[in-house]
């Protein structure tokens, strides 16, 4: 008897399983959407806040996982082509989870999956006339490139806005790019001088000498059109987020060189290296790259500067040679920060004082000279620096900290009052306190916690603290802001801003400078802003609107560092490269 297939079947019998009827898309193309909505729309309408932070880190994941719902339980799928494609999604994810560049693991989430899920859903959306096994052959390669893109990528850092720098994994580094074409110091031979001594105009310490990004006994040009700032010398750096010290010919700084951290001295007028100092330390990570993160601070002949974990050394600032150096971090019992120490070194009354947020150690001071530990205290950790202030008549250091703000005694250590505005869980605060007047401050919050006036008054020896405002209307993370005539002009996110500082209402916001750093030239008066993109500008200080009134391109790359104007120059850097110009009218 000869065999007969029957109708939908094969020579022996065998029933292929049918194709699926119509797939059911459109909640899959509604979960894409929202994904996209929620990762991108937060950036743009409260930028630097924890909206933002939740929609590009969260979005995504919680997207991923209602596609596979959708997937699993309503896609009209046949059932065995659910488990095949999936199958498909965890074994090429996880494959380029071991196969991408360490740096690219954050980006896995933030980037990789929305594409990943997009491209799923693309692909059945353009296909539905192409037959049902080339069609799900194709949906399981769209998922495998989507995903193995990223095996190609490293990761460079994220900007101000959280936005990722991609670039293929073996292109080199600017780092690497600077170490290969270092020429040979020009040592310390180019001059005579055995002590430096501090003279007008100079820029000793992080935001100038009294740390609140004012510049005083100084003019710059504003027609920029007709004469632009002539570039003195540019050249390629080390990575790091410090800015400069100016003392006299001199230029200091810290930055990474391959395993060693840095302290490197430039001549101010040639840009050439004149000598530096290393340390074996290599501190790095994925957000913002390598390099220590502290501005050196010159003080009655010695430098002192804080590497990013924690050691803090003094050296001589003509040759560089070592005076003392202190493992900060080690001493107090401080735990390496997420992006590495960070304070700038503040010397009051002949001690040197640094942030490291050890266990009742927020504050270690040293002698200035011998390197002694002086005292301890404070609680709480911050990135940012201790500042000196003159409250009610009485020299004290500010600390700002996820606790809130406190005074210390620069003598001995004592708490004198605190002022509590705590922070969310893991975060910490960034920013200078901002000075208003010899009662009041001002002290940035994280994510969009916003800005407040703190107000500290003393009664004989008992100290009162109160808020006067708080206002959401400027946010800085970590730009620092400065103060003229009755307003506060700073970056709200990634939108410079101006407030009113009698009851923090905004006055005008801008855009167009990313998440840059500004000083005061308070002579003229006029804003100088470093954009985030190595932009410099020059803006009015206005209330009503924002009046730009000149602008240039000063160097190349992410710039976070804070400028530098003195002796008729600005000096600019950022990790790429740093640059001079002349400025003055």
């Amino acid at each position: 008897m000869t065999d007969v297939a029957l109708p939908g079947t094969d020579a022996i019998g065998y029933s292929p399983p049918p194709a699926p009827c119509g797939l059911r898309l459109w909640p899959a193309v509604a979960i894409v959407t929202t994904v996209w909505l929620l990762a991108k729309l937060p950036g743009w309408l409260a930028p630097g806040t924890f909206f933002q932070f939740f929609g590009l880190f969260y979005a995504p994941m919680l997207g991923a996982i209602a596609i596979l719902i959708w997937w699993m339980s309503a896609s009209r799928a046949a059932w065995h082509d659910r488990f095949i494609v999936l199958g498909a999604f965890i074994v090429a994810g996880a494959a380029t989870a071991l196969l991408s560049h360490p740096t690219v693991y954050i980006a896995l989430n933030v980037i990789a999956l929305p594409i990943v899920i997009t491209a799923w859903v693309a692909w059945l959306v353009i296909t539905p006339t192409l037959a049902w096994p080339r069609r799900r052959t194709g949906l399981i390669v769209v998922i495998a490139l989507a995903w193995g893109a990223f095996t190609l990528l490293r990761l460079e850092g994220l900007s101000g806005d959280l936005s990722a720098d991609l670039v293929f994994r073996w292109s080199g580094t600017a780092e690497q790019r600077f170490l290969a074409g270092k020429v040979a110091p020009k040592l310390a031979a180019t001059t005579t001088a055995t002590t430096l001594t501090l003279s007008t105009n100079d820029w000793p310490a992080f935001r100038g000498p009294h740390r609140d990004g004012r510049v005083t006994g100084e003019r710059v040009r504003t027609n920029w059109a007709e004469r632009p700032p002539r570039q003195v010398w540019r050249h390629l750096i080390g990575p790091g987020w410090g800015s400069f010290a100016v003392v006299g010919d001199r230029l200091f700084t810290q930055e990474q060189r391959g395993e060693f951290e840095t302290v490197v001295c430039y001549s101010a007028a040639t840009g050439d290296e004149l000598w530096t100092h290393q340390d074996n330390v290599r501190f790095v990570e994925t957000i913002s790259g390598a390099g220590p993160r502290a501005t050196p601070t010159f003080d009655n002949g010695r430098l002192y500067a804080l590497g990013a974990k924690g050691r803090l050394n003094c050296v001589n600032p003509v040759t560089g040679a070592v005076i003392w150096s202190r493992d900060a971090a080690a001493e107090s019992g401080a735990k390496l920060p997420a992006w590495g120490f960070s304070a700038s070194p503040l010397v009051v009354d002949g001690l040197v004082t640094v942030i490291t947020g050890g266990p009742d150690k927020a504050v270690v001071a040293y002698n200035a000279v011998t390197g002694d530990h002086a005292w301890s205290a404070g609680n709480g950790f911050s990135y940012a620096s201790t500042h000196f202030a003159r409250l009610d008549g009485v020299d004290q250091l500010l600390l700002v900290t996820a606790n809130g703000a406190a005074g210390l005694d620069p003598t001995h250590g004592n708490i004198l009052w605190q002022h509590q505005w705590p922070l969310p869980s893991n975060a910490n605060r960034v920013t200078q306190p901002t000075i208003v007047t010899d009662h009041d401050f001002l002290v940035g919050g994280y994510f969009g916690s916003g800005t407040r006036r703190i107000s500290v008054t003393r009664n004989g020896d008992v100290w009162h603290d109160k808020e006067v405002w708080t206002s959401g209307q400027i946010k800085p993370y970590y730009n620092d802001m400065v103060v003229h005539d009755g307003h506060a002009y700073g970056f709200d996110g990634n939108v410079f801003t101006c407030i009113a500082l009698d009851t923090g209402q905004r006055r005008w916001r801008a855009s167009g400078y990313g998440n840059g750093q500004v000083l005061l030239l308070a002579d003229q008066p006029m804003l100088l802003i470093l954009s985030e993109k190595g932009e410099v500008a020059l803006v009015q200080p206005a209330p009503d609107a924002r009046h730009e009134v000149a602008r240039m391109q000063a160097i190349q790359g992410k710039t976070w560092n804070h400028p530098v104007v003195s002796r008729g120059r600005l000096y600019v850097r950022n990790g790429e490269e740093a640059a001079c110009y002349e400025v003055a009218e």
